[in-house]
């Protein structure tokens, strides 16, 4: 995978690097503070680093904390302002639990492998909670536990049953309910679910400036600028890679991250990514919280089914819902055209849901959403490119993937490698036809 060396790259997709813009990723607007406007620098001379991230959302963000705190000298870009793109848009679910079931993951890579990234991402929650409490970073942050419920479609309670039974087999966290039980304790009349700790909710756009923020004082570097191609230098262990910017510059960097998001450079290939757009809601303050039925025990709603949808409580007492996805509407004007729309077919899913709550949309928003064919994310080296690296957590799991992307991406610039970071390699062949 490391591969041997390459020429001159330049940037085109998934989206068109040289026209989207963040307004292109995401529409309406969403609840979330802003956590602070990072101040770019401008880059007026050629310069060097040790590392340098291209992108300043969540997972810039959280590749640039967690490499300064490894002692790197950290160079970030942006062409905009940093969180203000697919960041702003999300949800923040921070699961651990992945869009594609264990029962579907085994079938498509067997049990031990399946099992092993499910463990994984509950170790990404748990480490981000470690993180954030640890250093103190303000992001509304609260652990949840998930409730995961049957479809309502064909045999429901059976096949939850199994997801039940293979994650137990793994040794995963969590409780089958049956119907009884789930109406009992939280009032869904639904055929069962699985109850399960260690997931989390927080505020994305803060939580990202307050990464941003920590790494800056770290000694990290933030740069208004815009890559337009990379060049591998030199042979071997001496090699760097020059990335050429939009001003005519150019920053020399031993390593560079690709932190990106949903505008892919072009060396980045891969058989597992098709676009997508997703919507969301939320309400005003439930007053009291408990009009919020289900959600106001503090758990992250989501079902299992397709379309599907998922719903979440905020620090003011806010539903949040969302889901409605479509990869048949990719383009921005028509993504946000289908707002009205989908923002009535999630608020009637809400009045189901939770009967007493106002469903009515203080808010609604859009963006563009990424999946990969199996659900996990794409990180690690970019083949043919040893020095450079990709941090794509695409997905319902995106801020779990960004934290689980940092830790393994921190390891191999240290020179230690994993026989599972195979699993998620970029230029891995799609299970799925």
């Amino acid at each position: 995978m490391t591969g041997t060396g390459a020429g001159l790259v330049t940037l085109s997709r998934v989206l068109d690097s040289n026209t989207t813009q963040q307004d292109d990723l995401r529409g309406g607007r969403a609840p979330w503070a802003t956590g602070g406007r990072p101040h770019r620098l401008d880059l007026t001379q050629d310069r060097r680093c040790e590392v340098l991230i291209v992108g300043a959302g969540i997972t810039g963000a959280m590749m640039a904390e967690h490499l300064t705190s490894q002692g790197h000298e950290v160079c970030i870009i942006d062409r905009e302002r940093p969180g203000f793109g697919s960041t702003a848009a999300s949800t923040a679910m921070l699961q651990w639990e992945i869009d594609r079931p264990l029962v579907e993951l085994t079938q498509l890579y067997g049990f031990e492998r399946a099992a092993n990234a499910y463990r994984r991402s509950l170790q990404a929650v748990s480490g981000l909670q470690e993180l954030i409490e640890s250093r103190r970073l303000a992001c509304a942050f609260r652990p949840r536990r998930s409730l995961y419920l049957a479809s309502g479609q064909g045999d429901g309670a059976t096949e939850l049953l199994a997801e039940h039974r293979l994650r137990e087999r793994a040794g995963l966290p969590g409780f089958y309910l049956d119907h009884a039980t789930l109406m009992r304790e939280f009032g869904v009349a639904r055929e069962a679910a699985i109850l399960s700790p260690g997931s989390a909710d927080a505020d994305p756009m803060c939580l990202s400036h307050t990464l941003l923020a920590a790494a800056r004082k770290a000694g990290a570097l933030l740069y208004d600028a815009e890559a337009i191609g990379y060049h591998t230098t030199g042979d071997g262990r001496h090699s760097s890679i020059a990335v050429s910017l939009d001003s005519g510059h150019t920053i020399e960097a031993e390593r560079v991250v690709l932190a990106t998001g949903y505008v892919m450079p072009a060396c980045v290939k891969t058989e597992m990514h098709r676009d997508s757009s997703s919507w969301a809601i939320a309400t005003p303050p439930q007053e009291p919280l408990a009009r919020a039925g289900v959600l106001a025990h503090g758990v992250l709603v989501w079902e299992a089914a397709d379309p599907y949808f998922y719903a979440r409580t905020t620090t003011d007492g806010r539903i949040i819902m969302g889901g409605e996805d479509d990869d048949s509407l990719t383009d921005p004007a028509e993504r946000d055209a289908a707002t009205p729309a989908k923002t009535e077919t999630i608020l009637k899913k809400l009045a189901v849901l939770c009967p007493a709550a106002d469903a009515s949309a203080a808010t609604a928003w859009s963006g563009a959403f990424s999946q990969t064919s199996d659900g996990l994310p794409l990180i690690g080296r970019v083949p043919g490119y040893p020095r450079l690296y990709a941090a794509y957590g695409y997905g319902g799991n995106g801020i779990t993937f960004s934290f689980m992307a940092a830790r393994m991406i921190g390891h191999l610039i240290a020179g230690t490698d994993e026989a599972w970071y195979e699993d998620l390699a970029v230029d891995r062949p799609s299970p799925v036809r």
